[in-house]
């Protein structure tokens, strides 16, 4: 037989001898547990055989390469006789039983869970809204989402017990983490599919900012910026929480979080959501969104009932402070949908018009645009069955469709790619740009511009809506900011005038003016000049006007010298000048905008 020895491969103390003489041990067998520098280290055999000598006691200091004991080896013909064997870890080990550690985080982790909380899903059901894991769920590619800070509890333990806040404040009302959305559909030439999604928690405190969700917040809000990661917000809550007393704040106006939100503007894609209830905290978030997107049944304010009135201004419900129908016609949302899986829908696709490209489209018969306008020129219509024809099939999104409706703005696409929509919508105030539209379409410029997509602007406007009451309400301070946003816009911008374009306002929707963008070309139909061509001729020949007699004679001159002004004002007179860049066929025009937006 052969006798082999068993060191230690470090300077130690031996804590424990598993093996004892006469034992029968196994290689890979544990024989002996040392303890070094606080760890515990197992010294196994490498042979199989009976320990014949052990060298040492237990709480012996021994140096590296001490002899701890002698095993003798067992040959293929000796005869085993019965001896006491080491357990080894196959035989003790139990795979159907966890250890307590797994077992407890198991359990810690299935508290957060909506099927831990039935009532507060029998809440939302009653209210007909969906819980924050539903939508988030429904949002993120299945099984992509990475939750952080999911056993996070409100910072109240000097008010209430451990179990309580692990029941009662599950993530301490804020789910955060990263998923996927859209993996897989676009062509990838925009922002990656990976996304930050945060959802308050409405069930949990009433989705109120806690310390530690703000914490959390703070992390995903960081991770956004430098991984350049889109983010999607569920913002639905009650702003800030004051219950939370386990820190030394007194008001808590030192959070990082607004501003760490705001410094995202530009650098990524930013969606909100909102339903139910949103105020304080929470609404300024959603404000700060490059897409706003509510249900109807929403409720959005800077301050709740609470606030309001501790502030002495009136006792209010909840449903009468920004009703989200309300703030539609005022410009905060952007979308306005029935529900939250409509919201999320609308959400997705955004993202995707900023992810790249997709092979799957299909166009309307572009040959139904040569009659798309009324033959009366001076006839308003509306003008989204035109958009429907020139776009991809079922690929448009307007944005703020209650809001400034003179002008029109949409996300669509285009042969499968994205791009930005500005139209004229002539049967709102002929089309003139008011104080609301120029807001609109400045804002609607910026985002295009921040995300890399071209505009296509479909033309049909008298200009700048002009009287007092416009000028009042800061038309010109508007039609300023419009004219700085055209000019700032570096991708490429295609015109097309529909019919009507008429002086500042005109030269604002292209660009800045018909040599700042890459293109505008026009249908035969359309008609140009500095101002009305009316108002052209009233004012510039009062005094040939004057000279002729009230009556026939006059209103036939009058006629005439219109007739001149249109003649020199058409599409095809334009183009005579180079004041227009082509004169297109109605049925040429998405294969124009494709030709000239995307060909390389």
């Amino acid at each position: 037989m052969t006798a082999t020895d068993l060191v230690t491969p470090i300077a130690a103390t031996v804590v424990e001898l598993v093996a004892i003489e006469g034992m029968a041990v196994r290689d890979g067998g544990v024989v002996a547990i040392v303890e070094a520098m606080k760890m515990e280290h197992e010294i196994r055999a490498h042979v199989d055989g009976l320990v014949s000598e052990v060298f040492v006691a237990t709480g012996d200091v021994v140096e590296a390469g001490t002899v701890l004991m002698r095993v003798v080896e067992r040959t293929a013909h000796a005869v085993d006789e019965p001896a006491p064997t080491v357990p080894s870890e196959e035989t003790s080990a139990n795979a159907d039983v966890l250890r307590p550690a797994l077992a407890e985080a198991i359990a810690r982790h299935a508290l957060v869970l909506d099927a831990a909380r039935p009532d507060a899903i029998a809440k939302r059901r009653r209210l007909g809204l969906r819980m924050a894991r539903e939508n988030v769920d429904d949002l993120c590619d299945p099984g992509s989402f990475i939750e952080y800070g999911a056993l996070a509890v409100a910072a109240q333990s000097r008010r209430r017990d451990a179990d309580d806040l692990m029941r009662n404040t599950p993530a301490d009302g804020m789910i955060t983490g990263i998923g996927t959305i859209n993996a897989g559909r676009f062509a990838g030439n925009g922002v990656g599919a990976r996304c930050v999604v945060m959802a308050y928690d409405a069930t949990v405190l009433a989705g109120t900012q806690g310390h530690r969700n703000h914490q959390k917040t703070d992390r995903m809000l960081g991770l956004a910026h430098d991984e350049r990661l889109p983010v999607v917000l569920f913002a639905e809550g009650g702003g800030g929480r004051p219950g939370d007393v386990d820190l030394p704040i007194v008001a808590g106006l030192h959070v990082p979080t607004f501003a760490s939100f705001a410094r995202l503007a530009g650098r990524v894609p930013v969606v909100s959501i909102v339903a139910g209830r949103c105020f304080a905290g929470n609404a300024a978030l959603a404000g700060a969104s490059d897409l706003l997107i509510a249900t109807r049944g929403a409720n959005i304010g800077m301050g709740g009932p609470a606030m309001i009135e501790g502030g002495g201004l009136g006792v209010f419900r909840p449903e009468e402070i920004g009703p989200a129908e309300v703030l539609a016609t005022s410009g905060v949302v952007d979308v306005l949908c029935d529900d939250e899986a409509d919201a999320v829908r609308k959400a997705k696709r955004f993202l995707g018009y900023l992810q790249g490209a997709t092979a799957d489209w299909a166009a309307q018969p572009q040959a139904a645009l040569r009659d798309a306008l009324p033959e009366n020129r001076v006839r308003a219509y509306d003008v989204r069955p035109i958009v429907e024809l020139l776009v991809d099939v079922d690929s448009a999104l307007e944005l703020r469709p209650h809001y400034g409706r003179a002008v029109l703005t949409l996300l669509a696409r285009i042969e499968g790619r994205a791009v930005g929509l500005v139209v004229s919508q002539s049967s709102e105030g002929g089309g003139a740009i008011d104080v609301e539209a120029a807001e609109k379409v400045t804002r609607f410029f910026g985002l295009c511009e921040r995300f890399a997509l071209p505009i296509v602007s479909l033309v049909d406007t008298p200009g700048f809506m002009v009287g007092p009451e416009v000028e009042a309400r800061g038309q010109a301070r508007r039609a300023g900011d419009l004219f700085i946003a055209a000019a700032r816009v570096s991708h490429r911008l295609v015109a097309v005038v529909l019919r009507k374009a008429y002086g500042l306002g005109a030269m604002a929707l292209v660009g800045g003016g018909f040599h700042a963008a890459s293109a505008v070309v026009a249908w035969p139909s359309a008609e140009f000049g500095a101002m009305g061509l009316e108002g052209a001729v009233r004012l510039g020949y009062r005094k040939e006007l004057e000279a002729v007699p009230e009556g026939p004679e006059r209103d036939a001159l009058y006629a005439k010298l219109v007739d001149e002004q249109y003649a020199r004002g058409s599409a095809l007179n334009m183009a005579t000048t180079l004041e227009l860049d082509a004169v297109i066929d109605p049925a040429e025009t998405r294969s124009w905008i494709v030709r000239r937006l995307f060909a390389r």
